[in-house]
């Protein structure tokens, strides 16, 4: 690649970053360095000091060799969350790099503050999702690597793909869903992967989803999910005032404010575990939100063990 202005060779080094595995701006930091030829410790430094190193690695790497580096952060809405926008601050205030983002979620920009945002200077490309022949093409190809051939029954991989396509065109869901399939029929010796397979597969992933998604929660979360499933047992409605309420007794003295109730709220509504509805409660009472439990209690209850 040429450099029109300069009219010398552009060196292109992409760095591929799953957020899920790096989810803070050090992580990210040290294993960039590690990419670009200098190893750092994984703990103990400063914020300054990993920046320090990391732009001084680039500089040494771009120096005669016109280099760009190109970050792709995948599933960015992770490290967002849980660190906030710092690493992208650090970035953009760097020269000689691209960024690429990537997320499942569209709104993932609302945790970026307006000085990062107006650096960043993007450009959003939003991919539609899969349609069911569009999955069943990836099945089918996917499939001749991973099973005999004729021990997929007729109909699996359309039943497959049809499923899928409903939950939003995941392939990821798609692929899951087949060799959970395939799980079941090697558990019961069965010859072939039967039709009735992935729809027992449909609930083994929803279940170990939810289940993995309740575990992993921050504490907080977990006392506010755990005050929701004790007034959903008790059959009250669920407003915002009984929920804080309830939280406060869980919580037992350690409790956040009101205010970062909401954002719990949100976040769990996010992830589909519950819902929220706002309804008038007339003219003296005004409008008030009820919040109701979208999983099985049972599940909940088995997964908030130390928290109840």
């Amino acid at each position: 690649m040429i450099d029109a202005a300069k009219d010398k060779p552009v060196s292109i080094k992409v760095e591929y970053v799953r957020c899920t595995d790096f989810n803070t701006e050090y992580q990210v930091l040290t294993y960039l360095c590690q990419k670009l030829g200098r190893e750092v410790p994984s703990r103990g430094w400063t914020k300054g000091e990993i920046v320090n190193a990391f732009r001084d690695i680039l500089k040494r790497n771009v120096y005669g060799r016109n280099m760009t580096l190109i970050v792709i952060l995948d599933e960015i809405d992770i490290l967002l969350e849980k660190d906030g926008d710092g690493l992208l601050y650090t970035l953009t205030r760097t020269d000689n790099i691209a960024i690429l983002s990537i997320s499942n979620y569209l709104n993932f920009k609302q945790y970026i503050k307006p000085r990062v945002a107006s650096s960043l200077m993007d450009k959003e490309i939003v991919f539609p999702p899969y349609d069911a022949q569009q999955l069943a093409d990836i099945l089918e190809e996917r499939s001749k690597l991973a099973f005999y051939e004729d021990t997929l029954e007729e109909g699996v991989i359309p039943l497959c793909s049809a499923m899928a396509a409903k939950e939003e065109g995941d392939a990821r869901y798609a692929l899951d869903l087949l060799e959970s399939a395939g799980d079941i029929a090697i558990d019961r010796e069965s010859e072939k992967v039967l039709r009735e397979y992935i729809r027992e597969a449909k609930d083994v992933i929803e279940y170990n989803k939810i289940k993995d998604i309740i575990i992993t929660l921050p504490t907080q979360q977990q006392r506010v999910l755990a005050a929701i499933l004790k007034l959903t047992q008790d059959g009250e409605e669920i407003t915002s005032g009984k929920l804080f309420e309830s939280y406060k007794e869980i919580s037992q003295g350690d409790a956040v404010t009101y205010r970062r109730i909401f954002d719990f709220v949100n976040e769990l509504e996010m992830l589909g575990i519950i819902s929220t509805n706002t309804v008038s409660k007339g003219r003296a009472k005004g409008r008030t939100n009820i919040i109701n439990l979208q999983i099985d209690t049972d599940l909940l209850e088995e997964n908030l063990y130390n928290v109840l």
